[in-house]
């Protein structure tokens, strides 16, 4: 802590660089925020000292007095990546002006308009020869009553002598638009070919130039042991390192540690300047390491050093009881325990469904009728029969169900009710987190109502309309949001004792008496 406030102090009052963090003095929708990094460590001697680290780069550089460098300067002067990327905007350019280029741009308008007509000439004459047959039909019905046998056949063959005559005309026009068509899809093709091209040249110099990339970062451990990023991400799910891995803070000052024979002794990183647009990030405050790009490397980095528990492994909030709030033979309502698990997780397996299960041997189906977050409390359905269970899934799906969370805010919400409408998606990059996302974001709509103000916080009513993993934690955190982490946010706000999160009534239909039920259970924060 002492580091970090040390650092921050720094980066309040150093004049070496400027980088626009999201101050007052420049312009907001430039701003950059950034991770930075202290490590304290222990020399051969004995002695305490830190290590300060940027992710990526700061001040369009690498390099800064004070912070440790990155494993591999891709942007020193002559470096074969800056090479590689002028080749690429070369490349780039090429690709830009042919694609304006007029004798392009009038062979795709020769094709289109060739196509355009083509369809026009062929479906005309098509409609045309339909109400041709029509009416030969009409003609031949009519003549076959009131003409005379020889005078009948003559008619027939000319009907029949039309007909060949369409056909004809018809098979010629499609071959002569067909040709036509052809001729001009080649002449486009034979200027997009360039492109093409091109664009398969980039392709196989981008991954040559990946590649070459991926084989400079080198990373140790505590051991001297050596493993290329390659390697690293080898064995995960995703098989090939992500954009920026290695680049973070993290991997960085573990790296000087280890190459200048310091010993680790306690890590921190914290977010500075302006939150992005998509995650929630907030000045000053401290997030752990990114699980998709620093998790894999930091497996290895970390390998063999006496480490702090995990808490991802075990259940935060040793339960011995679950509280029943209604019971009867079909269903019960229970109050969820904060930081205890509705489901299994991939490491931990006690859970409101495990405890259930135990408890009700004799019950059917899944049991957990809806979840709630693992760190979130309060009222859940549990189902005794995979009927009841069906039905209550089938009323969640649609949407029947109303619920009511109670939160306190950690800061002072102006304004007394609204409503937040921010899709959202998982970060892969760092799962568990949900990040806004207009293209790729799934909806997620939440009305919210203040109930209290005191001592710089805001009591909360939530009424979410979707039901999206951590929808009223981002909605609440979020700059386009209420701006406003929930006290005792690990993961958008600050870390506490519990999340201050709470679902407190619900609404439902019961599935047997088909009567409508309300339950509510008064948060203990």
């Amino acid at each position: 802590m002492l580091a970090a406030q040390e650092l921050q102090q720094h980066l309040l009052t150093q004049t070496d660089w400027e980088h626009n963090f999201g101050s007052d003095d420049y312009k907001q929708e430039a701003a950059i925020g950034k991770m930075f990094g202290v490590l304290v460590v222990k020399d051969s001697a004995g002695q305490l000292g830190y290590l300060s680290a940027f992710s990526g780069k700061v001040a369009d550089s690498n390099h800064h007095p004070g912070f440790v460098p990155p494993l591999f300067d891709m942007l020193s002067e002559g470096s074969f990546f800056l090479e590689g990327m002028e080749v690429l905007n070369q490349i780039n350019e090429q690709i830009k002006q042919l694609s304006v280029s007029p004798a392009l741009l009038e062979s795709r308008q020769v094709l289109a308009d060739t196509q355009a007509e083509a369809t026009e000439q062929v479906e005309g004459f098509r409609t045309k020869m339909k109400a041709a047959k029509k009416a030969r039909k009409v003609k031949r019905e009519a003549a076959r009553i009131t003409f005379e046998t020889a005078d009948f056949l003559v008619l027939q063959e000319e009907l029949r002598q039309e007909s060949l005559q369409h056909q004809f005309y018809f098979k010629d026009l499609v071959k002569r638009w067909t040709e036509r068509t052809t001729q001009a899809q080649e002449q486009y093709d034979h200027y997009q070919s360039e492109i093409d091209v091109l664009k398969e040249r980039r392709k196989n110099r981008s991954n040559a130039l990946q590649q070459q990339l991926f084989a400079q970062y080198q990373f140790l451990n505590q051991a001297g042991e050596t493993r290329s990023l390659e390697d690293i991400f080898k064995h995960t799910a995703v098989k090939k390192p992500p954009a920026g891995a290695g680049e973070c803070a993290a991997p960085k000052l573990l790296q000087y540690a280890f190459a200048n024979n310091f010993q680790p002794v306690a890590m921190a990183e914290f977010w500075w300047g302006q939150s992005p647009k998509s995650e929630v990030r907030k000045h000053g405050n401290f997030y752990p390491a990114c699980r998709g790009k620093c998790e894999p490397i930091l497996g290895h980095m970390l390998a063999g050093m006496t480490l702090d528990d995990n808490p991802m492994l075990s259940n935060r909030n040793q339960v011995t009881d679950i509280p029943v709030v209604y019971e009867d033979e079909h269903l019960l309502l229970i109050n969820k325990p904060p930081e205890f698990l509705s489901v299994p997780g991939r490491h931990v397996k006690d859970s409101i469904q495990l405890r259930m299960k135990q408890k009700y041997p004799e019950a059917t189906g899944p049991m957990v009728a809806h979840r709630l977050d693992m760190s979130t409390s309060g009222l859940m359905i549990i189902a005794k029969s995979m009927e009841v269970y069906k039905f209550l899934q089938r009323h969640f799906m649609k949407r029947t169900v109303s619920k009511r969370y109670e939160a306190l805010l950690d800061g002072i919400v102006a304004e007394d009710e609204g409503t937040i409408d921010l899709p959202l998606r998982l970060d892969i990059d760092d799962r568990p987190r949900q990040m806004v996302c207009y293209e790729h974001g799934k909806a997620a709509r939440t009305h919210w109502k203040v109930i209290d103000r005191q001592d710089g916080k805001t009591r909360i009513h939530f009424f979410p309309i979707t039901g999206r993993t951590h929808q009223l934690r981002v909605h609440a955190a979020h700059t386009l949001g209420l701006n406003t982490p929930i006290i005792g946010d690990d993961l958008y706000g600050k870390i506490g004792t519990r999340l201050h999160l709470h679902a407190a009534a619900i609404t439902f239909k019961h599935p047997v008496t088909k009567e409508m039920v309300s339950f509510e259970v008064a948060a203990d924060f």
